[in-house]
């Protein structure tokens, strides 16, 4: 049995459709990344699948609990870590801890083991207020509220939004070690760079799903060449290629711009041009779903 279940959900917020018929499973000791640019609609699944929101169509359970109608049941067996940090800023790290322990009927103590790890960098700071806390330090701190109950599901909405590059890197390497201890989790993010970390991906646009697989066979889905190409000014550059009939697709990708073609093409331009051939990377598959994707019909 997966850990979560997503049947055909639908969410609206007046004529807005935050989502639009999801349908995806996340197995047991996964990690399960939904990948997608703000106001795609993760955040109003994450909610639903945490029993803050109700669906408008559709059914979702989590480790078999119905999300409608064993709310409370769903609620002492998962973790969720929302976006926007949400702890109590006037708090200790040691106070938080202890409050989001006694809620769940528990201890720092019993489930020790479980953010030892994690807990142990933010240690030598558990008398400071947590709203001096920086933003490495406020991510750790919230993951191990998230975690203090022992959760078989971990929910976390966009954990590394604002967060350092080497935060970044020490929480995913948090998540690889949570995984080892039973825990699925289901995280979101707009860097398309996560979506590699991850087993298995969703990537959402507009609350529709563009595609789910892992993350290697995306990229080896993609069926075309891609260029990598550079000019003395690769503004002009880009708009020179976007309008010739022969270039599908023109991006800029850093210092870059990545092209495919409908047909041969001598990139022949007035400045310097160097041209290479490269390799699809998950915002090249986003990108080329969100071009072939059917038009929406308004509701």
């Amino acid at each position: 049995m997966p850990s979560v279940t997503i049947n055909n959900i639908s969410k609206a917020y007046s004529s807005i459709r935050a989502l639009d018929h999801i349908s995806f499973d996340v197995g047991k000791r996964e990690i399960f990344g939904l990948i997608g640019p703000d106001g795609a609609g993760k955040t109003t699944l994450f909610r639903i699948l945490t029993t803050l929101l109700l669906p408008d169509d559709g059914t979702a359970s989590v480790e078999g609990l119905d999300t409608v109608k064993q709310y409370r049941e769903i609620r002492n067996i998962v973790g969720y870590m929302p976006g926007r940090f949400s702890l109590y800023q006037d708090l200790t790290v040691e106070e938080n801890l202890n409050f989001f322990a006694n809620v769940f009927n528990t201890s720092m103590q019993e489930n020790y083991d479980l953010i030892k790890d994690i807990y142990i960098q933010i240690e030598p700071f558990k008398k400071r207020k947590t709203g001096r806390l920086s933003g490495g330090m406020k991510q750790k701190l919230a993951l191990c509220c998230a975690l203090i109950h022992k959760p078989s599901v971990l929910f976390l909405d966009e954990p590394t939004t604002g967060v350092d590059p080497v935060s970044r890197k020490e929480f995913w390497e948090m998540l690889k070690r949570l995984k080892q201890q039973n825990i699925s989790i289901l995280v979101s993010t707009p860097y398309m760079d996560e979506a590699m970390l991850c087993d298995k991906i969703a990537l959402i646009q507009s609350g529709k799903i563009l595609s789910i697989d892992t993350p290697e066979n995306i990229i080896a889905g993609y069926p075309q060449k891609i260029y990598a190409v550079k000019g003395e000014n690769n503004y002009r550059l880009l708009e020179y290629l976007r309008k010739n009939p022969d270039v599908q697709s023109c991006y800029i990708f850093g210092e870059y711009l990545h092209v495919t073609l409908n047909n041969e093409f001598d990139f022949r331009f007035p400045d310097k041009v160097e041209v290479n051939p490269t390799k699809a990377s998950i915002e090249d598959c986003f990108i080329r779903l969100m071009d072939h994707r059917p038009e929406r019909v308004s509701d």
